[in-house]
């Protein structure tokens, strides 16, 4: 069995990892913190006096403190550094030799024009796993392009096929785009950091945000490919599965089922007592029902108006069809099902007070996720760093403020 060497596993699978972290808004920081709640030491590399951008992103605030920056950098360690100047980068250079993994999210060029590239950070580091996140990639004709979750969501075409037919192109309502990085910049590391433990080499691993849209589209694209044609938008159908999508109830709330086969079909028509579809020649196999999908759709949805969203979930519930209340971001966290498996937890921040986070979702049994320190804030973390892996004193410390280092 390969292990990482010099670590324990009893705060995580990666306690003993060492991640500096120079990215900022999302996708990075959205690694990042994974990493961190599966026990990496993250230590987040910001601007004195201004930070991460998402510190500024609000309202809402709570206490004065992003609540977007809350949401994406708890057990992380904060240490800010002018990398403008030369004294800041020998510390940041430093911080490298003690390091597994370096991440960063500038723009192409941008990491070699203030002297952390790759090769910069390997000399120091061989060893070193060092992952870059941009909107684009390292080369190709939109290299220098800036890579919003927006424009990425769009030149995926995954607004294409978002929304309701005959509307204008939807995005996603979160930043689909950036947290599909953030995924796939966390599978990478991890992966590197394997590598290395196999081999002792470290690595440069590169994510593109537009590559990793473009490689979930999955069956929508395979539709275009098997047709030469754009997949329409269904609402919250499904391309190739019908019913399979949400309908309001006779309470005004709504609920989803989907029925992916035969046997579920008949379940489906059973429990809502429209038996004179089940072996109707319009809708008795799938592909009929998918090609007359209007029609059963107008159907179902006058029967679904004769009870409440609880009583259709319950009739459903019973047959075991795939069921359930479409929610609003309230009501997720009062599920009890949700609270019982830790999804909502709290915690004190140093200046906002109690606090609310987003529980760990990867379950580990022998080496479990934590969330161990709340988000930090700015520099918070300054001195304990510097004395802690520098060993500098406190006056230097004072002195690297006041000169505008930290």
């Amino acid at each position: 069995m390969v292990k990482l060497v010099g670590r324990s596993v009893d705060m995580g699978e990666l306690n003993g990892v060492r991640v500096l972290d120079l990215s900022r808004a999302l996708a990075g920081p959205f690694c990042s913190m994974m990493l961190g709640d599966m026990g990496a030491d993250v230590i987040k590399v910001e601007r004195p006096g201004l930070g991460d951008d998402s510190r500024a992103w609000g309202p809402p605030f709570i206490r004065g403190e992003s609540a977007y920056f809350l949401s994406l950098n708890r057990n992380k360690r904060s240490i800010t550094l002018n990398l403008k100047k030369p004294e800041a980068l020998e510390i940041l250079y430093e911080l490298v030799q003690s390091s597994d993994v370096f991440l960063e999210n500038f723009r192409p060029g941008v990491t070699e024009r203030l002297n952390i590239d790759y090769k910069t950070v390997k000399e120091i580091n061989s060893e070193i796993v060092y992952c870059s996140i941009s909107g684009f990639g390292s080369e190709g004709l939109y290299r220098d392009r800036a890579g919003l979750d927006i424009i990425i969501q769009g030149m995926a075409g995954l607004m294409s096929v978002t929304g309701e037919e005959e509307r204008p192109p939807v995005k996603v309502g979160v930043a689909i785009a950036d947290l599909i990085g953030g995924f796939y910049a966390t599978i990478m590391t991890t992966t590197a950091l394997l590598h290395r433990a196999r081999t002792g080499k470290g690595q440069q691993v590169e994510v593109s945000l537009l590559e990793g849209t473009v490689s979930i589209m999955t069956h929508m694209a395979h539709i275009a490919f098997a047709t030469g044609e754009t997949p329409k938008k269904l609402g919250t159908a499904h391309a190739q599965v019908a019913p399979y999508q949400s309908f309001m109830a006779g309470d005004g709330k709504y609920l989803s089922v989907g029925v992916p086969n035969e046997r579920l079909w008949a379940a489906f028509c059973e429990a809502t007592g429209l038996m004179e579809l089940l072996n109707h020649p319009s809708f008795n196999v799938n592909a009929k029902r998918v090609q007359n999908r209007a029609e059963l759709i107008k159907i179902i949805q006058e029967k679904m108006l004769t009870k409440s969203q609880e009583e259709w979930i319950e009739i459903f519930d019973r047959v075991g069809l795939p069921t359930g209340p479409v929610y609003d971001l309230v009501e997720v966290y009062k599920d009890p099902h949700i609270i019982h498996r830790g999804m909502i937890m709290e915690m004190e921040h140093h200046k906002a007070g109690r606090i609310k986070q987003i529980g760990v979702p990867m379950r580990f049994s022998e080496t479990p996720c934590s969330i161990r320190i709340p988000p930090p804030t700015l520099g918070q973390h300054n001195e304990e760093i510097l004395r802690e892996l520098l060993d500098l004193s406190r006056e230097k410390i004072e002195a690297l403020r006041e000169g505008g280092i930290i």
